[in-house]
């Protein structure tokens, strides 16, 4: 529905739309899925899409444009259509909803506890055959290093032989205590299934069940003399308690919770989950969410915990979150149908839980991080992501240095401008520049870019276009001494309005042939000067992401660097502004307080303790502040 125009035949839709709960399905032209939804009465959710254009949000306003046909399907009730809409989500992928960030499928850990010699493996599909499963991890890596740790504590079996308990010798596992052979009948089906159940209570986070059981047997074989057995079980049972110890004490009670943190960056979000049983934490993982921008971190967290616990094999008592999730009260109600017990949503607000909650945040923040610059470091990565760039934006060659300017201040206060460099996909952060605007009062950001770009370009050590005019006469560009290289592509965070005056800018100073392009933040569209249309980068793109690291990049660096502007005026203005009170008595109660803050809390007779203070000067500090 390219326009906002209402088609007959989504009239025809919406007027034989049912009001009852379930879910429905938007798709564009193509046939495409491109958003999942849920409703109490969908005849009213659905119909809202199609209102005033005024009252809906960017991000919805953006998907009714798109939408060309739609369906449904009635549910139940509430609790079903959340459990189907995740489904949904995770099957399609698509694009306007948060979605849980799925290659496949995640990868699960499989006890197939139906078979007589049950083994571990690794598995990316839950069927209905009496297996115990164990999941979702992140990924392969997580899921293999939990698989390798149960096969160093317990031995099962890793072979796919059939067991007929009549092979003439063992495999070399038996020798190294990594299974109890029962091809050659060295053990007998109960002892077996006692260590299938051990592998199964450690995957559950009973760890401690699994101390006691091995003390018993230990205890058993002593008093029966069986020495060799014990000495195995006793050396089984150290590798359990070393683990153990290893894992983070979380709690002083025991607890069965799941701890979820979230950090968010432009439309990713990273979700980490921590994973109490009892006092310990038996396990953490991280998952990424995409189609975060323009969502509230309730948003975020509500769609993910739909999506995760729609899979997962273990349900907690506790769910605790770092903010309350959308949609709490169905999200509650579908755990404890999967629990068959009450499970509770919770935003710890004091103790050790809220401790666990920043701890989370603290490590989703820095995976996010890490992955960014994992991505940046791959060269094939950035390699494809810059050719993709050359082609969208018909660039001579991929862009080897790439430039992004962004301005920042608050209602006009400490304006100042960031340039980040990139060569060759990779940050070059020893040729980031921060500049202090000097000629705009206020905040006009258009005239902000054209001081900052022309500053900027009278370094230049090689403008490709020699000369200027000046005063109407043509006169030759100066170098300057410290000359930058130039850039092979400008980008200007921004629209169409500070391209223009980017662009115009440039030009002032002889700068004609350096591609430039504006990276509008709501649709993340590259306005390219002279075209009418902007050029979409295909959403998942190398291209899309590494253009979004460098908008992100310039914005942290300029918001960093007006922030410690903003700090240095307001703790000039407070303490200068107080009569009797010069640079070195500024120096000596900043050196013995810290900060303002500090010296304003205290009392006249600790301020009047400083080097250089009478208790009447100090007095008088105390007034001003």
């Amino acid at each position: 529905m390219a326009s906002a125009t209402i088609s007959e035949k989504i009239r025809k839709q919406l007027a034989a739309m049912p009001s009852k709960p379930g879910v429905y399905i938007m798709r564009n032209a193509d046939g495409d899925v491109i958003y999942v939804g849920k409703a109490a009465r969908l005849k009213d959710r659905v119909r809202s899409y199609f209102g005033s254009a005024y009252s809906l949000e960017p991000k919805t306003l953006a998907l009714r444009q798109q939408i060309e046909d739609f369906e449904f399907i009635v549910t139940g009730n509430a609790g079903e259509a959340l459990i189907l809409e995740a489904t949904l989500i995770k099957k399609h992928q698509p694009f306007f909803n948060i979605r849980l960030k799925d290659d496949k499928r995640y990868p699960y850990l499989k006890v197939d506890v139906q078979n007589p010699w049950p083994r571990v493996s690794i598995t990316r599909r839950i069927e209905k055959d009496g297996a115990r499963y164990f999941g979702p991890y992140a990924s392969a890596g997580s899921v293999r290093a939990t698989l390798d740790l149960t096969k160093k504590l317990f031995p099962w079996r890793s072979c796919t032989k059939e067991i007929t308990g009549r092979d003439p010798r063992p495999c070399l596992d038996f020798y190294i205590k990594r299974c109890i052979a029962p091809c050659t009948s060295f053990c007998t089906p109960e002892e077996y299934a006692e260590v299938v159940e051990q592998v199964i209570l450690f995957l559950e986070g009973k760890a401690n069940d699994v101390v006691r059981r091995l003390k018993a047997q230990m205890s058993d074989a002593a008093e029966r003399m069986e020495f060799e057995r014990a000495a195995m079980v006793r050396d089984q049972l150290k590798a359990v308690e070393r683990t153990i110890e290893r894992q983070t004490v979380a709690t002083t009670r025991k607890e069965d919770a799941d701890i979820f943190g979230i950090a968010r960056s432009d439309d990713q979000a990273c979700v980490q989950v921590f994973f109490i049983r009892g006092t310990q934490m038996v396990g953490r993982d991280h998952f990424i969410v995409e189609g975060a921008r323009d969502e509230t971190d309730s948003a975020v967290l509500g769609s993910f915990l739909e999506q995760y616990y729609e899979s997962a094999q273990y349900i907690p008592k506790l769910v605790a979150v770092a903010v309350e999730p959308a949609e709490r009260n169905d999200i509650e109600a579908m755990l404890s149908e999967k629990r068959e017990s009450q499970v509770e949503v919770r935003v710890p607000a004091r103790g050790e839980k809220l401790r666990l909650i920043e701890m989370a945040n603290e490590n989703a923040r820095e995976t996010l991080d890490m992955l960014q610059v994992k991505w940046l470091a791959d060269a094939t990565k950035t390699d494809r992501a810059l050719e993709q760039l050359q082609e969208e934006l018909a660039l001579p060659e991929p862009p080897g240095r790439i430039e992004c300017y962004d301005n920042s201040n608050i209602q006009g206060s400490s304006p100042v401008s960031s340039m980040v460099v990139f060569e060759n996909g990779r940050p070059a952060t020893s040729q980031y520049r921060r500049f202090r605007v000097k000629t705009v009062e206020g905040a006009d950001d258009f005239a902000t870019m054209q001081e900052v770009l022309r500053r900027r370009f009278r370094r230049a050590g090689k403008v490709r276009s020699q000369s200027v005019a000046v005063d109407g006469e043509v006169a030759e560009l100066p170098e300057a001494d410290d000359a930058w290289d130039l850039p092979d592509l400008v980008i200007i965070d921004g629209g169409k309005g500070q391209l223009s005056a980017a662009v115009e800018a440039m030009r002032e100073i002889g700068v004609y042939d350096i591609p430039t392009v504006g990276l509008a933040k709501q649709h993340e569209e590259l306005f390219v000067p002279g075209e009418p249309a902007p050029v979409i980068l295909p959403r998942g793109s190398d291209a899309l992401y590494l253009v979004q690291r460098i908008r992100d990049e310039a914005h942290r660096f300029a918001i960093t660097y007006h922030r410690q502007l903003r700090g240095k005026s307001q703790v000039s203005s407070a303490l200068d502004n107080v009569p009797g009170i010069g640079p070195k008595r500024k120096k000596a109660l900043l050196r013995r307080f810290g900060s303002v803050k500090a010296v304003r809390e205290a009392s006249v007779e600790e301020v009047a303790a400083t080097v250089g203070f009478t208790e009447a000067l100090a007095g008088r500090v105390k007034d001003h502040l």
